[in-house]
């Protein structure tokens, strides 16, 4: 079992919230909400019960059937599961509860009854076509589980220098050339595998990354297999699979005709929020005025979608052949490839705003009498100051787009952030920051 973070996220429920509130963890396939939910309670309390409404066997799910009478309800349960329920010290595990939608709705009168604590798991959640006949529960506290993050991937292979990171953070000096490529190719292969925990493990056990690419695949497959029985046209998955082609072509915001390849219609406007809700994807904002509140002023009708995972991004940037070569693998933990992949940095750094829950805006305007436009890849808010960021492979250029933005907007600017491979420095007024920098940035703000 991984070591994550969602333990404390739990820890804090179950100290501070239930039994008033069930714990509901929420995100993509494959990110690992089941086998926290089971870890925590097997390490949390004293007994548990765990119902995969997923693969349930018919005498389980006959006790559902009637959960009225909570007291025949429990006794029920624990015939047929042959495990106690200790009031106050078990906890009752509903994992894809989405399948069962009468089992989330009974949490409003389960919670009510206080003798147990629960937790909820589920994919494609919010789906209406999943909870359109029910009274959704307020009873919940809603946890987003996302793919394991750079810290939880070191933790997982053995490698104990994160904190080493943050020191050298804190320091913010220089690290030398030769120490920071070491670190950048270290993140590289964060990059290349991803957070999926299916795909770390296959790292840790020692698969090359022909393997581990394999693994990434068949979550790939799964997802597309899961939007197809959502939407049976394939112009979902679709959807999913333009994401890294629109981000490679530099697209101002993710359109959907590109994907469909028609006019944009409602319904189509129906499977980008059911594609949101599957929570495979990260949505990034235009924010129209960046002096206000960033969510004040945000554009719903313009976006842009990064991956959930960088590792699936990168598996997908390469999946023209039937299975990706090595070769690529090793060239972008060179930093050798010959194609400019400042879009795969892009979503790493996307990914790892998300992770902290921190919503991903952006902000674009034309430039003067020209027909072409500045862009800021991510602004981040800073108490009452927002911090704008620009996010490249190689860390040149002139960054015209966030001098501009400076010269807008500089009252309302804590500061500049330029986010790429080179060591820590600065070009004026713009900071320079390595990736795997980023996390403790964020801590800061």
């Amino acid at each position: 079992m991984f070591k994550r973070k969602a333990f404390e996220k739990l820890k804090y429920w179950k100290e501070n919230k239930a039994p008033h509130y069930a714990a509901l963890l929420e995100g993509a396939r494959r990110v690992g909400k089941t086998t926290i939910a089971e870890e925590f309670a097997r390490t949390e309390y004293k007994s548990y019960i765990m119902v995969d409404f997923a693969n349930v066997r018919k005498e389980v799910l006959d006790v559902f059937d009637d959960i009225a009478n909570l007291d025949l309800f429990f006794l029920r349960l624990q015939t047929v599961t042959g495990i106690t329920l200790h009031t106050r010290e078990s906890v009752i595990i509903f994992d894809e509860v989405q399948q069962m939608p009468r089992a989330r709705q009974a949490i409003k009168y389960l919670v009510a009854d206080g003798r147990y604590d629960y937790i909820e798991t589920g994919s494609l959640i919010s789906l209406k076509k999943n909870v359109r006949d029910i009274v959704i529960p307020s009873e919940e506290m809603k946890f987003q589980i996302y793919p394991m993050d750079y810290e939880e991937f070191m933790g997982a292979a053995g490698n104990d220098t994160y904190q080493n990171l943050r020191e050298l953070y804190k320091l913010g000096k220089p690290l030398g050339d030769s120490l920071n490529k070491k670190l950048m190719r270290d993140f590289r292969i964060y990059m290349a595998v991803g957070g999926m925990p299916q795909a770390v493990e296959a790292y840790i056990a020692g698969k090359n990354f022909a393997e581990i690419d394999e693994v990434k695949r068949e979550i790939i497959s799964l997802y597309k297999d899961d939007f197809y029985k959502i939407d049976g046209t394939g112009i979902l998955g679709s959807m999913y699979d333009s994401v890294p082609a629109q981000l490679a072509i530099g697209k101002r915001s993710y359109v959907i005709s590109a994907a469909t390849g028609k006019r944009k219609t409602d319904r189509d406007l129906k499977r980008f929020h059911d594609l949101l809700a599957s929570k495979t994807v990260l949505p990034c904002y235009n924010v129209l005025n960046p002096s206000i509140a960033l969510t004040q002023t945000k554009d719903a009708g313009r976006f842009k979608l990064y991956l959930a995972d960088t590792g699936l991004f990168t598996t997908m940037i390469f999946s023209s052949s039937a299975q990706t070569d090595t070769n690529i693998y090793d060239n972008l933990l060179r930093d050798s490839l010959s194609a400019d992949l400042g879009y795969l940095y892009e979503n790493a750094a996307a990914q790892i705003i998300a992770s902290v829950d921190r919503a991903l805006c952006f902000h674009t305007w034309h430039k003067e009498n020209s027909t072409h436009y500045y862009e800021i890849d991510f602004l981040l808010s800073s108490g009452n100051k927002i911090v704008p960021v620009e996010v490249k492979s190689s860390g040149l250029g002139k960054h015209e787009s966030i001098n501009a933005f400076q010269k807008n907007y500089s009252k309302q600017v804590a500061q500049q952030l330029l986010i790429s491979q080179k060591d820590l420095g600065h070009d004026g007024m713009l900071k320079r920051y390595p990736l795997y920098m980023l996390p403790f940035i964020l801590e800061d703000l």
